[in-house]
């Protein structure tokens, strides 16, 4: 698992995650628990949304092993259906100690491909339990998680870029202050060096109001 993340969009996100994943557990047949995978930019994956220790249990177990319809929902496969897991041939390590855990039947769907991928993993306690339309509504859960993925990174977006612009404002007006010049030196001062150094211009800016920047 990797580190979690703290920021309030990120709990936001996690709560309507979490909320879907009982829904799709509670409403489509024959699913016993399920849960939200994600892929990182950084490659590590998380589970997200559980409704079950069971459910992040064998998910755990697939990150470790780099296996199984969970992992490769996240990896590129779209749809992954296996309705016996301990003989699933595809998965010749992850099915035996999934079935150990509990899990008979698993379906998995890629929510997303943007940089960070995820997945809406459902498990049964039986074997042979799903069918096209287990799909049909899972394809529906899938769609509006993807959405609140969609809709998280958006934000996160536009708070990144109204963070820079605050900060590289500030750093601006340090500069003018310091050297007696006009916003448009200053600005373009913050530019020149941003260029020279190969540094991002709000990094740059974080230096100046710092004070860690040195010509």
């Amino acid at each position: 698992m990797c580190p979690q993340d703290t920021s309030p969009l990120r709990h936001v996100q996690e709560k309507a995650l979490r909320e879907l994943t009982r829904s799709a557990a509670a409403n489509i047949v024959k699913v016993d628990f399920a849960s939200i995978s994600v892929r990182r930019k950084d490659q590590t994956v998380q589970t997200v949304a559980a409704t079950d220790p069971v459910a992040d249990e064998v998910d755990q177990l697939q990150y470790e092993l780099r296996e199984g319809p969970c992992y490769a929902a996240v990896s590129g496969d779209r749809l992954i259906l296996v309705n016996d897991v301990s003989s699933a041939q595809d998965f010749p390590r992850y099915g035996p100690r999934a079935a150990e855990l509990g899990v008979g039947s698993q379906l998995a769907i890629q929510l997303v491909h943007d940089g960070e991928q995820a997945g809406l993993n459902l498990y049964a306690r039986r074997t042979e339990a799903f069918d096209i339309a287990t799909i049909q509504l899972a394809e529906l859960f899938a769609s509006q998680a993807a959405r609140v993925l969609d809709y998280a990174t958006q934000v996160e977006q536009l708070g990144e870029a109204l963070h820079s612009r605050t900060d590289i404002a500030t750093a601006v007006g340090m500069l003018m202050e310091r050297y007696s010049i006009e916003r448009e030196n200053a600005f373009a001062f913050l530019v020149r060096h941003s260029n020279n150094l190969n540094v991002r211009l709000r990094d740059l800016a974080l230096q100046v109001i710092a004070g860690t920047f040195e010509q």
